[in-house]
């Protein structure tokens, strides 16, 4: 199991739009812990103390050991709300977990690496999946799955069956189903367009000033024949 991540929280706290923004206002955050059975609790967690347990290389799928009085339960964030423009925490919510059971959770798809040779062809990498669904115990779960796009190649594709899942970890998810692509940019295909005209036209001219030679030829041949005569 990953190393334990403690994060306290405190009860008791009132409920409310006005009420939460006076403990933000503080360094702390409105949460609620649900799951297993239990009614939601609401709670209240230190900010700096939750933004350092969600720092570690499994970011929002820590596995957390939260102390909540004289308590310690494991429970994992299971969403997390910021506000829209300042981007601070505004409420988390903790879902309690048994850690031997398998549960469905969201991964992040994380592209790495730079798809030299689709910059090459003017091309354009599209993440067509930014997360999936997978199955596996808390303490299994990633904190994203890593996808190698340095082979890429215009016109192929990355599919759910090219993931590398950790062990432990598995998934629904159609294995057809697209990850990242690979396309051209419609500027490529413009100046491509662009050149085949080009050309078209070029081969035009080359081909009327053929004709017009072999007219020329032909009829000086036809006035030196009449001349003879």
């Amino acid at each position: 199991m990953a190393d334990d991540i403690t994060l306290v929280a405190e009860t008791g706290r009132t409920t409310g739009s006005a009420a939460s923004r006076r403990l933000r206002a503080t360094g702390k955050v409105p949460a609620v812990l649900y799951g297993r059975g239990a009614d939601p609790q609401p709670l209240t967690v230190d900010w700096r103390e939750l933004r350092s347990a969600l720092t570690t290389d499994k970011g929002l799928n820590a596995l957390l050991t939260l102390k909540v009085g004289g308590k310690s339960t494991k429970a994992l964030v299971k969403d997390m709300q910021r506000h829209p423009v300042r981007r601070d925490v505004l409420h988390i919510d903790f879902l309690a977990v048994d850690v031997d059971v398998v549960i469905s959770t969201d991964v992040p798809i994380v592209l790495e690496g730079e798809a030299t040779l689709v910059i090459r062809e003017q091309g354009v990498v599209d993440q067509v999946m930014n997360a999936i669904v997978v199955q596996a115990k808390p303490d299994a779960i990633p904190g994203h799955l890593s996808v190698d796009i340095s082979e890429l190649e215009i016109g192929h594709t990355i599919t759910v069956a090219d993931l590398d899942l950790p062990a432990g970890v598995e998934t629904e998810v159609d294995p057809e189903e697209t990850v990242v692509t690979a396309q051209v940019t419609s500027l490529a295909l413009a100046e491509e367009e662009e050149g085949e005209e080009g050309e078209g036209e070029e081969g035009e001219e080359g081909e009327a000033a053929e004709g017009e030679g072999g007219e020329s030829a032909e009829g000086d041949g036809g006035e030196s024949a009449d001349s003879g005569e």
